[in-house]
């Protein structure tokens, strides 16, 4: 304790709640990259398809079109209690591909199956965080909560990813779905501990008892708030044209363009997460002066231009040092974003408005099933500029239409 009142960054971990949220939040995630990088790397090399990569790559985003009822719903039965109820889920899907593999019943079909039942639940893990640090932080804690929150995805992508292949290299496909069965289990364990205190900012009288109505309201009052309906747009489009490539299409770069095997995939993907874990550590300890709209939308730009650069390298050194570089300016956009979206939401939407934010997530799906297609006929380095010169000028064009909201140096968005 006498450690979190030295260092501006942990103050955080002054709030119980998050002192269990923090390392829940992180087992999970290191268990959903162990599972990206086992399964992606078994459809690749068992169809030889990119196109079946970047669909299996989808599937894990199919729930971003339910996600605002997730956000009802933890509204009506408390975030901690229903992210209790997904990560058990985790658990089970996990459970049953460990039996495929160690059965040596593993296929294209089943996977495939799997992943699109708990791609329906997964994507909603990030909006029920958000959710309860917004719940349970002080405002002047926020900024820095959500980058020492954001760790546990970054950190998990750099030890998930070479843990992964390092497993399977290791103890097999089987025996290594039996450490992500674990991890579930024990982050389970932390989330159970997680805002005992209900702290509820709405009664759930103050919302509609009909869905259709309560999501209703939530697209009127986002599109009718200026700030909502911009930070929406910048959400679905980074999703859309910069996600992809820095996401399941890695795989196909690791092995087509690199020549590289599944090692190699985990290292890629730990250049990303290490410059984005950077990115975490630093909003963390300066969070408090950064200017949240003005940051979000240079580094949106900025990471297009670098993904732009990296479709084009063929040498796995300089990929890797563009995605370090492409994987910090990621923080600087997202996590502002975030923090945005909490501040600009009033209490009684917040989990609505957060439900459909992920529908924006969508937006990697849509992006991966274009991408798979292009990269085969065009290539990457084609498909990967094509999708860069889309994100800066649409970019550009929200910078402009809402400047007066995210890039006036005295609007809100813009406050420290």
């Amino acid at each position: 304790m006498s450690l979190i009142a030295r260092v501006p960054a942990l103050a955080p971990f002054k709030v119980s709640s998050f002192r269990f949220q923090w390392p829940a939040d992180l087992l999970a995630s290191w268990a959903f990259e162990m599972e990206g990088v086992i399964l992606g790397w078994f459809v690749l090399v068992s169809t030889g398809s990119v196109l079946a990569l970047a669909v299996f790559g989808s599937l894990q985003f199919l729930g971003t079109l339910i996600s605002p009822l997730f956000g009802m719903a933890g509204d009506r039965i408390g975030n901690r209690n229903l992210l209790c109820l997904m990560r058990a889920s985790y658990a089970v899907m996990a459970g049953l591909l460990m039996l495929l593999f160690l059965t040596g019943q593993a296929a294209p079909a089943p996977v495939f199956v799997l992943a699109t039942l708990m791609g329906l639940v997964r994507p909603s893990d990030i909006t029920l965080r958000n959710l309860l640090v917004g719940e349970t932080m002080p405002a002047d804690y926020l900024m820095r909560a959500m980058g020492v929150s954001r760790t546990t995805a970054d950190s998990a992508r750099i030890v998930g990813a070479l843990s992964g292949a390092g497993l399977v290299a290791a103890l097999g496909s089987g025996l290594a779905y039996a450490v992500v069965c674990a991890t579930y289990l024990a982050s389970l364990a932390f989330t159970l501990k997680v805002g005992i205190r209900r702290l509820r900012v709405v009664s759930e009288q103050a919302m509609p008892a009909s869905p259709v109505k309560a999501l209703a309201e939530a697209f009127a009052y986002v599109w009718s708030t200026p700030d909502l309906r911009a930070l929406m747009l910048l959400a679905f489009l980074v999703n859309f044209a910069a996600y992809p490539l820095v996401g399941s299409l890695l795989a196909y770069v690791a092995k087509d363009i690199y020549g590289l095997g599944q090692t190699g995939l985990g290292w890629l993907i730990a250049c990303f997460a290490s410059g984005a874990l950077t990115g975490s550590v630093a909003i963390s300890m300066h969070g408090p002066r950064i200017r949240a709209g003005r940051t979000m939308l240079a580094c949106a730009i900025a990471w297009f231009a670098l993904n732009m650069a990296f479709s084009w390298i063929e040498v796995a050194l300089w990929g890797e040092s563009v995605l370090f570089v492409a994987g910090l300016v990621q923080s600087f956009c997202m996590i502002p974003m975030a923090v945005l979206l909490l501040r600009a939401a009033e209490p009684a939407f917040r989990g609505r408005v957060m439900g459909l934010r992920m529908l924006a997530v969508y937006g990697m799906a849509l992006g991966l099933l274009l991408s798979g297609p292009l990269v085969e006929h065009l290539g990457f380095a084609l498909t990967g500029s094509l999708f860069s010169l889309v994100g800066i000028v649409f970019t550009l064009l929200i910078a402009l239409r809402w400047r007066r909201h995210l890039w006036h140096r005295s609007a809100p968005a813009n406050d420290r």
